[in-house]
């Protein structure tokens, strides 16, 4: 049931997606917001639409919020490809945006990906009252800016040139903002639209967002390039301090596990309604890309 839920999101999202961008045009850096917004498991979205459903959310709202936050992760990803960044040529396989056009494309089909977010949450469509459409917005802006992924970023570069690698403590903070800010965001969706109690849900995403940063480093080490769609190893190459320098390779994979128990115990008070995002924490600590 989980896999034919998380393809129906992919599906979902990828024709709304075409819908959005239909009118922009054929320009260079629509191609690319296309390009860079294609593919991918599609999670944030799901943990969107699945918060949605638990709160009896009509679809063609929640269809809103789930396209917009990948359109910040596109957005992210691409910023994060940058020869000013982590200087990937690979992404899900494929070559990064500034590779395959060229790096003054690539910012603006960040920036313009990052805008359509703010857009497509902020919607009429996607929600009938409008200060539950400010509220997506401007909680979706605090998990993107300065005090979320783009603070987790801020701190993950810093960290390259520190003089000591980072405690287990500072790594946990840089992970809660640059991976943990938009998967928070997308599980709560859900019941910010239902203007209901978001503390289970926030509890399980915390949870979550941390073992998916884990089952990366576990990743970098295990992984295999081809199947992973990007490049391996660079972490340990760099001599940066991860989960799994830390913790160990079998402390990490404890760990995270751990961290699924904690996030499917936060589930509890919705019953059987939450399968799906019990399933979603299984899966984040079991893929292989």
């Amino acid at each position: 049931m989980f896999e034919t839920a998380l393809k129906s999101t992919a599906d979902a999202v990828q024709t709304h997606l075409d819908t959005v961008l239909a009118p922009l045009g054929d320009l260079p850096v629509i191609e690319a917001m296309r390009y860079a917004s294609g593919g991918g498991k599609r999670l944030r979205a799901f943990l969107v639409l699945e918060s949605a459903a638990m709160h009896e959310i009509d679809p063609r709202h929640a269809i809103w919020p789930a396209t917009a936050i990948e359109c910040i992760h596109a957005y992210s990803l691409i910023h994060d490809d940058l020869p000013c960044m982590d200087d990937d040529d690979l992404r899900r396989g494929l070559p990064t945006v500034h590779v395959k056009w060229d790096e003054t494309t690539a910012v603006l089909a960040g920036d313009a990906l990052q805008t359509l977010g703010f857009e497509l949450a902020a919607h009429t469509d996607c929600h009938p009252d409008a200060v539950v459409r400010a509220d997506l917005a401007l909680t979706l802006a605090r998990a993107a800016g300065a005090g979320g992924m783009v603070l987790g970023q801020a701190l993950d570069i810093a960290a390259e040139t520190a003089p000591e690698p980072l405690t287990l403590d500072q790594i946990t903070r840089l992970q809660a903002g640059k991976t943990g800010a938009l998967i928070a965001w997308s599980a709560e969706a859900g019941g910010r639209m239902a203007r209901a109690d978001i503390a289970p849900l926030t509890a399980y995403a915390t949870a979550l967002g941390l073992a998916f940063q884990i089952a990366d480093d576990i990743l970098d080490i295990e992984g295999d390039a081809a199947t992973v769609g990007k490049a391996v190893g660079k972490d340990a190459a760099a001599g940066k301090a991860t989960f799994v320098s830390l913790l160990g390779l079998d402390g990490a994979k404890r760990r995270a596990r751990d961290l699924v128990t904690e996030a499917c115990d936060a589930l509890s008070c919705y019953g059987d309604k939450a399968g799906n995002l019990r399933e979603a924490a299984l899966f984040v600590i079991a893929r292989d890309n």
